[in-house]
């Protein structure tokens, strides 16, 4: 037979813990969650107060949403709402990030397990020398995210958009993929090039390169690059050098990840200036 709460009620655990939610192990593992009102001395059944109701379903809620115990403490913990909801806020953040590696993770091995031979298309592009800006720098591999981000900020805000002639690009040494460490150069190419704080002219060479597209987002540009990687091996002679990326369409253009094109382009030696894009 069900209790009607009135003040000073007492219930028992089972049906607080229906009151509270389901997840009730890890409620009651929780030390935020109130301890029992009261303890039966002769069968060790707990009793909760109906006040003590709101508390567990808050820890229950934040369960459901995988927030750390010790995070459960600190919000209940917390009299400031406003450092709550940045509590809960910063866990949200998280969630979202591990979902994002988990989404990137599984689009990467399906494109491993289940190539499509016709996605990729290969050009063979020579391209000329070309004056441009640059920042250039020794990186380390797990350095060098961050370190493109702010070095392409400052050409940026250096070169505003009428200033600038194509999309930007970049060029990394075989050491930085081979070695974990070594020289990266972002650039875009300007209408007047001039030299301020790290940013630099200067001269592309020309180059012959095999060139395919990577399409969204670069969580998986790796299997792009392995791909691309097999292709010269097979079809054209590999020459030292650096990868040359560019950036034809990204953040920048669009807030929209599919339509994201960075072309990635491999050194290579032409045997005849006639080939035919493969």
């Amino acid at each position: 037979m069900e209790l009607i709460p009135v003040r000073g009620q007492r219930h028992p655990v089972t049906r607080f813990e229906r009151g509270a939610g389901e997840r009730q192990a890890e409620a009651a593992r929780c030390p935020a969650r109130d301890e029992p009102a009261t303890v039966d001395p002769f069968t060790g059944y707990r009793y909760y107060a109906a006040e003590q109701i709101p508390s567990a379903q808050v820890i229950h809620r934040l369960r459901e949403l995988d927030v750390p115990l010790a995070e459960v403490r600190s919000i209940l913990a917390a009299d400031d709402p406003q450092q709550r909801v940045d509590l809960i806020a910063g866990h949200l953040r998280r969630l979202e990030d591990e979902l994002e590696r988990t989404r990137a993770a599984v689009v990467s091995l399906r494109r491993l397990l289940r190539p499509d031979p016709d996605d990729l298309r290969v050009e063979l592009r020579s391209v000329p020398a070309r004056t441009v800006v640059a920042v250039r720098g020794h990186v380390t591999l797990p350095d060098s995210t961050s370190w493109y981000d702010t070095a392409m900020a400052e050409l940026d805000a250096a070169f505003p958009p009428a200033a600038r002639t194509g999309p930007p690009g970049g060029r990394y040494a075989n050491e930085l993929f081979t070695s974990g460490a070594g020289t990266m150069t972002v650039y875009r190419p300007v209408r007047e090039p001039r030299t301020t704080g790290r940013i630099e002219v200067i001269e592309l060479p020309p180059a012959d390169l095999a060139v395919a597209v990577h399409p969204g987002r670069h969580d998986d540009i790796d299997v792009t690059y392995g791909r691309l990687g097999s292709w010269v091996v097979e079809h054209a002679l590999a020459v030292d050098g650096p990868v040359d990326e560019t950036y034809v369409v990204g953040p920048l253009d669009t807030p929209a990840p599919a339509a994201w094109r960075t072309e990635i382009g491999w050194p290579v030696f032409r045997l005849t200036p006639g080939e035919r894009p493969a």
